[in-house]
Formats: structure tokens, C-alpha cells, sequence
């Protein structure tokens, strides 16, 4: 038996739904997934689809006879994976933890279906934490005047183990460039949710002398606008004038991992589509 998952967005028209449908079942596939949402104001349709088949199905030929059949008549954007395939995903840290640890227990425990074959650091701090998971650790510095270097030795061994998306798992470094284009869409970063308002090194102190009544986190895509990538997902929790800062702060930890595994897991289960610096995001 065999699955695949396909994602696609297209101008709306009629259709779409019976020609796709279709396309599977003249292949014997039973679709046990399927979910479609209409962006009525730019006549887009989006569509999320899983089918299973009794037998082994080649990837490579269903592609290019979907691409013949469907899309081109429908002038689609549309990807179609493997559901044995797992992706690889890269990790970038610093010096927090907590983000890290999350991620790589719920890698051990099978929670996120992923090959890990590298986490990179500008620190050394983590490297003990990569050791004990068994993971490849490598520290690239970044400094003002290495910048670029730095990238082209992260790019090299990003494209040298056919890393498929990058998770930030708070990595407090700005990410170049060259690597935003490079990984379109596949660099995903989580971010406490006071920004604008409270920027900088200690945002949480700033929140706690201005009274805030909730904190949140936001996972979202990476673009060249500081944090302003599309958003995947977000959550919140309420705070009240007992709550101290170290309360803030562990509250808000909490929140990062949490709101950074469920986007990160929608990735991974081929749940997203990015549309006009907007997530489409298929629960």
C-alpha cells in the first residue's frame, strides 16, 4: 500500500474537484482526505488531498501524468509528495534550550515524522544536547564581518545533506539572504508575540511594567521582512497582576515550544500553502 498528499492552488473555476478526483480514481487510488477553501476575494482555489493505493505507486510517473491531465488545464501550483518520504529538517539554535529540547523529543518519540541530520549553532552552548540525541553539531560563528561566510558554509552544508526545510528553534541571528532564497517558504521561525510593541533584549520586562494581560507566540515562514513572514500558527495565554516576570517568561516559553511543534508539524504533514504572504493551513 502507498499514500501520496497533493496540494494545490489555482485560479477558481468549475471543475477542478471532479477532474482531480478523478485523475485518482481512474487509478484505483481511494481518497481518504479531502478539504478545499474558495479565497473569494482573488478567485483562488486551494485543495488538500490525501489518497491511498492497494499497490506500490510510482511518485515520479503519477506526477508527470497529473501534470499532462490536471494541471495544465487548470493552470495549477501544486506539489504531490510521498508519504514515505520523510523530509529532513535542519535546526538552528543559540543559546535557549527550550525550543530545542521540545523539537528533539518529540523527533525521539516519533511525534514528528523527520530525518534530523544537522543542527547548526552560532554557540557553542548546545552542543551537549545535540550529543546526547545523536545528532550532528556544527558551530558556525556570525559576526559582523563573517557574515556572508558564514552563510555560504550553512548554505554548502544545507545543500550537502538535502535538507528540505529549516526550523529556528530560536536562533537569534538574522537570516541572510542568500539562504531566504535558497529555502522559499521552508524556513520556519517562532517569535514571542509582543512584537512591534515590545522589541528588543528584554521583552518580557517591558510587558510586565505596562500591565499586559496576555502573552502569545507566533510560528510563521521566514521572508526578508524581519518577522513578518506568513503566519502558521499562534496562541495565547492570559496573565494577571500576581503573575511576576519569571512567570511571563516561563508562561512564554511554554508557548514557544508549543506554537513551534504545531507549526512545525503542519509542515511536515504537507498542511500548508502560502499564498500572498498568507498561510493556508488544512487542520
Amino acid at each position: 500500500m502507498s499514500k501520496i498528499t497533493l496540494l494545490i492552488h489555482c485560479p477558481d473555476t468549475s471543475g477542478i474537484i471532479a477532474h482531480v478526483t478523478s485523475f485518482f480514481y481512474k487509478r484505483q487510488g481511494n481518497i481518504i482526505y479531502i478539504d478545499q477553501y474558495v479565497d473569494v476575494e482573488n478567485t483562488v482555489f486551494f485543495m488538500r488531498l490525501e489518497c491511498e493505493f492497494k499497490a506500490q505507486t510510482n511518485i515520479s510517473i503519477t506526477k508527470d501524468e497529473f501534470k499532462e491531465t490536471v494541471a495544465k488545464k487548470y493552470d495549477m501550483s501544486w506539489q504531490m509528495y510521498s508519504a514515505s518520504a520523510k523530509p529532513r529538517m535542519a535546526v538552528f539554535v543559540s543559546k535557549y534550550d527550550h525550543c530545542l529540547y521540545d523539537i528533539l523529543s518529540r523527533f525521539k518519540s516519533d511525534e514528528l515524522k523527520v530525518d534530523i541530520p544537522l543542527i547548526m549553532s552560532n554557540h557553542k552552548d548546545l552542543e551537549q544536547v545535540a550529543q546526547n540525541f545523536g545528532i550532528p553539531f556544527y558551530h558556525i560563528p556570525v559576526t559582523p564581518n563573517t557574515k556572508e561566510k558564514a552563510a555560504e558554509i550553512q548554505l554548502q552544508l544545507l545543500q550537502k545533506e538535502k535538507v528540505d526545510f529549516i526550523v529556528l528553534a530560536r536562533y537569534m541571528q538574522i537570516i541572510p539572504k542568500s539562504l531566504i532564497a535558497a529555502f522559499p517558504n521552508r524556513i520556519i521561525n517562532i517569535h514571542h508575540s509582543f512584537l512591534p510593541a515590545f522589541a528588543g533584549a528584554k521583552p518580557y520586562h517591558l510587558a510586565y511594567k505596562r500591565g499586559v494581560k496576555i502573552i502569545g507566540a507566533t510560528s510563521h515562514y521566514v521572508t526578508e521582512e524581519l518577522d513578518a513572514g506568513p503566519i502558521i500558527e499562534q496562541d495565547i495565554t492570559r496573565i494577571s497582576h500576581s503573575h511576576s516576570i519569571k512567570d511571563l517568561i516561563l508562561k512564554g516559553r511554554d508557548l514557544e515550544k508549543i506554537v513551534l511543534a504545531k507549526g512545525v508539524k503542519y509542515h511536515i504533514e504537507r498542511k500548508t500553502l502560502v499564498f500572498n504572504n498568507k498561510t493556508i493551513v488544512f487542520t
